[in-house]
């Protein structure tokens, strides 16, 4: 007899007095306990109510299909397929659920990029904000002057130019730090005005006698070659860059190297001294710029390590307050630090440039910003606002140095096809000199401080009197390159002119300057 409840032989058969039905006992006891009466006449029942039955050992038969040899390879064949089927399922079942995750994927990355594109929107949305906030007067200068009619008169233009791609990927830069650049413009900008050229400054006379004085092996000789050069005015100390990865600090009147600042991975491209709180900056190929601060021992330990770069940065450029600095890079941006924080306060790109920056300067009153593409054009930017107020074109290849003159009215820019000098008051080139064959680049210039002198390395050092838009600019002496490597790298003068600063291809920095009447020459 088969079980009430589940219709089944019972291994514990058990009996109700009140129906004569037969239950398992272990499914009849539990439904009592839930229920409290028989699932099958409803009547009220307890346990009391059921009776054990002894029955004999119950065997189940064995199946038909087991007993014989070719029925249990059948079933073996039927559980096989069985078997299978579930598998195919299974695959069918991993197969939409990969779809389904791709799927969803892709609309995570697509949910990514639109979320970015609205932060992007929404900062240069605040940067715009942050301009129409700050409608500060431009540089007091002449020149700047002339600038800052330009960029106010094509604001709007200028704008619609740069488009939704151009890149302000910083908040921007604050109104504070805007009225401290101001501040420190109109300081200079009357300072100017009262300059008088230093009682001390060398004559033509003496700079005609220009030799080399010294020569200073600094760099490895496995990786030779000095790439940017500084100089410390007030500590008499020059700085260098090398392809070896390393800034060297030599001061100059003893001869002895204070310091070698390692920690880059690749060339050193620019080296920059700020005057207060004795800081120095080297930017590098590596894509990275590095703040360090020196000690009384003359030791120098690195205090920032900036990585807002994509591609190596280029050129370092330090503000007039020495408070901030621009860097120029590879990556088609310029970005403006906060010095004392390493914070990044702007990162300004044009969308016309597309092969990156190779060289940067500020003008000396401070809100202007110069900087050299690699692609032959030299932008003039103005700080407060990071607007691309004016560009000089008709250079051949990279713009590979650029100089502002002391009195704010001249920019000299170097590049494969030689200088070309620009007045900043008309916005025009006045000059050009081509100095060397087709196949060798102006490398670097500078203006020495007074604004008399300007100095241009190539295959040889050649340095010039400065003169007007209309009157000549004479050379007044060629000095050979003496490392024999036909590629002098960088230039820059001392104090008044008293000597200059020289790097090329080999790891040698060299000192040239007027030489003494009957003093022996340095070989």
């Amino acid at each position: 007899m088969n079980c009430s409840i589940s219709g089944e032989v019972p291994e514990e058969p058990v009996l109700s007095k009140k129906s004569g039905l037969l239950f398992e006992k272990r499914l009849i006891e539990r439904y009592i306990s839930d229920y409290g009466k028989c699932p099958v006449t409803g009547e009220p029942l307890t346990v009391d109510d059921i009776v054990p039955i002894k029955t004999s050992k119950i065997v189940k038969p064995r199946s038909l299909t087991a007993a014989s040899i070719p029925g249990m390879l059948g079933m073996f064949q039927n559980e096989w397929d069985a078997l299978m089927l579930s598998n195919f399922a299974l695959e069918q079942q991993l197969h939409t659920a990969r779809q389904e995750l791709s799927h969803a994927l892709y609309q995570h990355d697509a949910a990514c990029r639109v979320i970015a594109r609205l932060r992007r929107e929404r900062d240069e949305a605040r940067s715009l904000l942050a301009q129409a906030e700050r409608q500060l007067p431009f540089p007091a200068s002449t020149a700047t002057a002339n600038i800052s009619a330009l960029s106010n008169g094509n604001r709007v233009a200028e704008d619609e130019h740069l488009g939704p791609d151009a890149k302000r990927m910083r908040p921007g830069i604050s109104p504070s730090v805007i009225a401290e650049l101001s501040e420190c413009n109109t300081e200079l900008s009357q300072q100017r005005k009262k300059r008088q050229i230093s009682p001390t400054l060398v004559s033509v006379e003496d700079l005609e006698r220009y030799t080399q004085l010294h020569s200073h092996p600094l760099h490895k000789t496995t990786k030779a070659g000095i790439t940017s050069i500084d100089i410390n005015l007030s500590k008499d100390i020059i700085a260098t860059g090398g392809i070896d990865s390393n800034a060297v600090l030599l001061h100059r009147t003893s001869g002895q190297i204070l310091s070698t600042l390692s920690g880059h991975s690749k060339k050193v491209t620019s080296v920059k001294f700020v005057a207060q709180n004795d800081l120095f900056l080297s930017a590098s190929a590596d894509k990275t710029v590095r703040v360090w601060q020196g000690s009384e021992n003359g030791n120098y330990e690195c205090h920032h390590i900036l990585k807002d770069h994509t591609a190596g940065v280029q050129a370092v450029t330090v503000h007039a307050t020495n408070n901030y600095f621009v860097t120029a890079s590879l990556d088609s941006t310029w970005c403006f630090y906060d010095l004392s924080s390493g914070s990044c306060l702007a990162q300004v790109a044009h969308p016309s440039d597309s092969q990156g920056y190779s060289s940067a300067a500020f003008h000396p009153d401070g809100l202007i910003l110069g900087t050299g593409t690699s692609d032959a054009v030299v932008r003039i930017w103005d700080v407060k606002s990071q607007n691309n107020v004016a560009n000089f074109d008709g250079h051949t290849g990279a713009v590979t140095a650029i100089s502002f003159s002391e009195n704010g009215y001249f920019l000299a820019t170097a590049a494969h096809d030689g200088v070309k000098l620009w007045d900043l008051r008309k916005l025009k080139n006045f000059r050009s000199f081509e100095l060397y064959d087709s196949n060798t680049p102006t490398n670097s210039l500078d203006f020495d401080h007074s604004g008399c002198y300007l100095a241009i390395a190539g295959s040889d050092i050649r340095v010039y009197q400065v003169g007007t838009v209309k009157t000549e600019w004479n050379c007044l002496k060629t000095l050979p390159d003496l490392s024999g490597t036909g590629k002098v790298t960088s230039v820059k003068f001392g104090p008044d002119a008293r000597y200059l600063a020289v790097g090329s291809m080999d790891h040698n920095l060299r000192i040239f300057g007027p030489s003494e009447d009957g003093a022996p020459e340095e070989p």
